[in-house]
């Protein structure tokens, strides 16, 4: 009893750091890192409609995300204050992969953080469209020009994004 508790420790330890299984899509993601970034049209949960091309000319941050993902939580505080940081040079846009068990927990949990950007409802295109996601959170900087730069999957420091950010805005 006591290995099969610590074994599911370490799952649970390993999911919280590196992010949480998709499931259904198996193998490893396709790289996009310099590749153009996908135009994509998605609703958000106040029903607006949302297009990459809203946000040309300006550092983009995209991340998969779903409530029941604990690092997918953990990591939201650090884009609010990225959001709010850098507001005039960067829009951070969550896309939820929340399906029908969670989907309509989405906009309550998006009040209840107090998340600042904009959140929208995937769909299969732009799923694979980056490449199909695999796990979460998988988040994409997209720079200036609209070309992929960076690509993580797993939870990612606010430092990484805000180092990313700082050398993207001093090639500007």
């Amino acid at each position: 009893m006591r290995n099969l508790l610590v074994a599911l420790l370490f799952i649970f330890s390993v999911s919280l750091v590196y992010g949480c299984d998709m499931g259904g899509n198996k193998g490893s993601m396709a790289s996009t890192a310099g590749s153009k970034a996908a135009e994509f049209s998605l609703k958000s949960v106040d029903g607006k409609t949302i297009k990459l091309s809203q946000f040309k000319g300006k550092i983009v941050i995209i991340d998969f995300w779903a409530t029941w993902c604990p690092p997918c939580r953990k990591g939201i505080p650090d884009l609010i204050a990225i959001q709010k940081e850098y507001k005039k040079d960067v829009v951070v846009i969550g896309i939820s992969v929340d399906q029908e068990k969670t989907k309509a927990d989405v906009p309550g949990f998006v009040k209840n953080y107090g998340i600042n950007y904009p959140v929208v409802y995937f769909d299969d295109k732009v799923v694979q469209d980056y490449g199909g996601i695999s796990a979460i959170p998988t988040s994409f900087v997209v720079d200036q020009s609209g070309n992929i730069v960076d690509q993580h999957v797993g939870l990612v420091s606010k430092d990484v994004f805000v180092n990313k950010i700082k050398s993207l805005l001093k090639q500007k």
